[in-house]
């Protein structure tokens, strides 16, 4: 394993964030990488908790994951989704006869008592996964997609409307009684953290409830450690997810640089893709330093040289 800076924090979504977090992953000891993974986008379904962004990275770094679909395990088969919608079952949201066991287990052990850290750490230790992988809190939150045809739960508006309808705002229910992960806490205090690295995941509804809950982002604004962010629009396209859509419905320019200006205040460095080089001159006016580099992870290769451009970028 190549030697690399002390603590890094990386604060994570779905698969945008997975594929960074795999490439730090690479390169960093499992002792020297946190990943904080969203958790607002959890719900329940079937009677079964759902964690989609945990499971996304967790089966990312185990090497499982379906690299076809971009979600779910590789090598998936379907015949309970085929058994459910022959009874007339709720089979908008695709669950894998594999995946099922996750979801199962992980209602069973939530039924027993245990925490979704607890669990989590249990999941990833039977999948192999030796790099520490956090929900961002224990207590549930549930983000609502405000849109022109009312309210809508974010896998409603995601999975079963397929983010047709056009969106007018977000909130996130439950963040009062929500506590950040105490581990996550505790990673901001401690002098040996290098760095905290926004993975390229959606700005609204993936890292915003992270910085929302109690307390994170005054520890963020305290911690010495830089805070650094890699732009999820690239040539004004979300590479994956609903973020481009959302920022011109919400009547904002589809830019990475409008990205930046929405995390200005709290980043010291902001990275952005090639093809966005003309913005970099503006970002850096909002007080943040750029790096201009290729952001489009399409294999291990582009995963792993991202992170060592990121580990040399937080020293500047």
């Amino acid at each position: 394993m190549a030697a690399g800076p002390d603590k890094i924090l990386a604060i994570s979504g779905g698969v945008g964030g997975a594929k960074l977090a795999l490439g730090l992953s690479r390169i960093l000891a499992p002792e020297q990488l946190l990943i904080c993974a969203n958790t607002a986008d959890d719900f329940t379904h079937l009677g079964l908790r759902i964690c989609p962004d945990l499971d996304t990275v967790m089966y990312t770094l185990a090497g499982l994951n379906n690299t076809r679909l971009g979600w779910g395990l590789a090598g998936e088969s379907w015949q309970f989704m085929e058994s459910l919608g022959a009874l007339g079952g709720a089979d908008w949201f695709r669950l894998g006869d594999k995946d099922l066991a996750t979801h199962v287990m992980r209602t069973h052990m939530l039924s027993q008592g245990r925490s979704l850290t607890e669990l989590t750490r249990q999941l990833c230790r039977e999948l192999g996964v030796e790099h520490g992988l956090l929900p961002m809190s224990n207590e549930p939150v549930a983000t609502v997609v405000e849109t022109d045809e009312g309210d809508l739960p974010f896998q409603d508006y995601f999975v079963r409307r397929q983010c047709e309808p056009a969106v007018r705002g977000y909130r996130f229910e439950g963040l009062e009684e929500a506590e950040p992960q105490a581990e996550l806490m505790a990673l901001l205090r401690d002098p040996d953290l290098e760095a905290i690295i926004i993975c390229p995941s959606n700005p609204f509804v993936s890292v915003a409830p992270v910085l929302a809950l109690q307390g994170l982002r005054e520890a963020l604004l305290a911690c010495p450690a830089p805070v650094i962010a890699v732009s999820p629009i690239v040539g004004g396209r979300a590479l994956k997810g609903p973020a481009a859509k959302m920022m011109r419905e919400m009547q904002l320019p589809a830019t990475a640089l409008e990205v930046g200006r929405y995390y200005a205040g709290l980043l010291d460095g902001f990275v952005i893709d090639e093809c966005d080089r003309d913005q970099a001159s503006l970002i850096e006016g909002l007080g943040m330093k750029c790096l201009v580099t290729g952001t489009v992870m399409h294999t291990l290769e582009d995963k792993t040289r991202l992170a060592r451009e990121l580990l040399t970028f937080v020293r500047i």
